[in-house]
């Protein structure tokens, strides 16, 4: 049983969030889709994250990883190889895509192939213009105390 939520109720209160909405609307189409090959997503510092893919019979040239505003993918696809006298082949080789939608100022690190599960190393760096910056308050001068004002007039006889 699919779940369908209708977010149209937010556009109407709210302003410049449309990305927003639509990052939740396409999770929830992603959800339908296979999830082969298994994956983690891990934070393992406040702007580091890690993902990794197991790969078992992937070499470094099936796989390709491009990242384009804000879009991750990496797809594989393996070299065909001979299906010489298999009795039961249990090491999955079918071409794959996976799309990871990142956040502003996250980039791509690296990458790394080893035993058969793929690293990517990701970093959020946010912009020195964008980092919360500390105000100085400043107080308004005050008025030195001089003698009270007083009104000149003259006396009436």
């Amino acid at each position: 049983m699919a779940t369908s939520y209708d977010y149209a109720p937010l556009y109407r209160s709210s302003v410049g969030f449309d990305r927003v909405f639509n990052l939740l609307e396409n999770a929830q189409r992603a959800r339908s889709v296979n999830d082969w090959p298994p994956y983690d997503i891990v934070k393992t510092d406040d702007d580091t994250y890690r993902i990794s893919i197991a790969l078992a019979g992937f070499a470094q040239d099936d796989l390709d990883i491009t990242f384009q505003s804000n879009l991750l993918t990496v797809t594989g696809k393996k070299q065909e190889s001979p299906t010489e006298g298999y009795l039961h082949r249990g090491t999955a080789g079918r071409p794959f895509e996976h799309r990871f939608e990142l956040a502003d100022h996250v980039r791509v690190n690296r990458a790394d192939l080893n035993n058969g599960l793929l690293t990517i190393e990701l970093v959020r760096e946010i912009p020195e213009a964008l980092k919360p910056r500390r105000i100085s308050i400043q107080s308004a001068p005050t008025l030195t105390s001089a003698a009270p004002a007083q009104i000149e007039a003259q006396k009436a006889a």
